[in-house]
């Protein structure tokens, strides 16, 4: 099989990054919002991909003093790419269902959920 030519991000500060991903031929896990945000602008502007498939968590723990908590993710994917020409498709994988409402309603104008 053929792997696809997408990048796929897995933020999770606890949760392990499901090996089904594998059939991306880049794929990262984060456990900060500024270690995504880093890939995410290496891979658009530095790798040339314009497709991101995201796998998300809201509470980050531990993690949350270094970028937030992932709705500061998707608020800036939002403000830094709504207008750019780049497909991202949103997972939200929290246990925390404010979280995930909220990082829904962010992106339902711009972006699909997978």
């Amino acid at each position: 099989m053929e792997k696809r030519q997408a990048f796929y991000l897995y933020l999770d500060d606890i949760r392990e990054i499901d090996p089904i991903y594998n059939q991306f031929k880049q794929y990262k896990h984060c456990h900060q919002v500024y270690e995504a945000k880093f890939f995410v602008q290496a891979a658009i502007f530095h790798l040339g991909i314009n497709e991101i498939w995201f796998d998300l968590d809201h509470d980050l723990g531990e993690f949350a003093p270094y970028g937030g908590d992932g709705i500061e993710l998707v608020n800036w994917l939002v403000e830094e790419f709504h207008d750019k020409n780049v497909n991202f498709k949103f997972h939200f994988h929290s246990m925390n269902p404010v979280g995930v409402q909220n990082m829904r309603s962010a992106i339902e104008k711009y972006w699909e959920e997978f």
